[in-house]
């Protein structure tokens, strides 16, 4: 028997959308919340596990980039495509204040405003890519096409050279 999953915030959302998804729990280990950690558990490829990055620009304030989570985000490419000059990670320690969610389980849908989105281009690659769906120890299996809709998100290339 399945355990029962607890709906998030950002399953509420796609709900209301009529956005088919699947919620994925996955084991966490509070010393290795990386990417790579929940694709292992998840037994998916790396380029299917989304992580979300909340990033704040000079010009433009708040913005998310949705990256794989085997990648880095390129911070001068990361302003150049949102509006600023420059741009930076935004502390740990302001992420609850500033989306409403955690580190480990930042999702791109539901934050506590909407913010400008942009997901990495080789989500298109794939039929389904994972998301955190807002709590550590769970995703959202979602096809590419249905985040970028309801998170109204731009696809980029955000990353340094492979």
């Amino acid at each position: 028997m399945k355990a029962k999953v607890n709906k998030t915030n950002a399953a509420r959302l796609l709900d209301k959308a009529k956005i088919d998804y699947e919620l994925v729990p996955y084991e966490v280990d509070d010393n290795n919340l990386a990417a790579v950690h929940v694709a292992e558990q998840l037994g998916e490829n790396i380029g299917q596990v989304f992580k979300t990055l909340v990033l704040k620009g000079d010009k433009t304030g708040f913005f998310v980039c949705v990256i794989p989570g085997d990648r880095e985000v390129d911070l001068k490419i990361a302003a150049k495509v949102s509006g600023n000059k420059k741009a930076d990670l935004i502390p740990v320690k302001e992420l609850l204040s500033t989306t409403g969610y955690i580190r480990g389980g930042c999702s791109p849908i539901g934050m506590k405003k909407e913010f400008p989105t942009y997901i990495h281009s080789s989500c298109l690659h794939f039929d389904y890519i994972y998301i955190s769906a807002g709590i550590r120890g769970l995703q959202i299996k979602i096809s590419p096409s249905d985040l970028i809709r309801i998170t109204q998100a731009k696809t980029i290339r955000i990353e340094g050279k492979d």
